[in-house]
């Protein structure tokens, strides 16, 4: 299971940085703490499934795009 939150950790930050947003501005727009969002990036925590459906949406994106991984 860790690999699994590693690669999901990997792929938001991937898309967070595509839209040119900083963790504090995902944070914000997400009601999420910056700390809750550095921990999901490195892998050290697994958001919930409501939480994965606030940052597609925040990320205007699938939500199966944040478990696929770039090539």
């Amino acid at each position: 299971m860790a690999v699994l939150r590693v690669r999901f950790g990997r792929k938001l930050k991937y898309l967070r940085k595509k839209i040119d947003l900083t963790q504090e501005q995902l944070a914000e727009k997400t009601g999420l703490s910056v700390d809750f969002i550095g921990m999901i990036e490195r892998g050290e925590r697994a958001p919930s499934f409501e939480t994965v459906e606030i940052l597609a949406k925040v990320l205007k994106t699938k939500v199966s795009d944040l478990f696929v991984e770039e090539e």
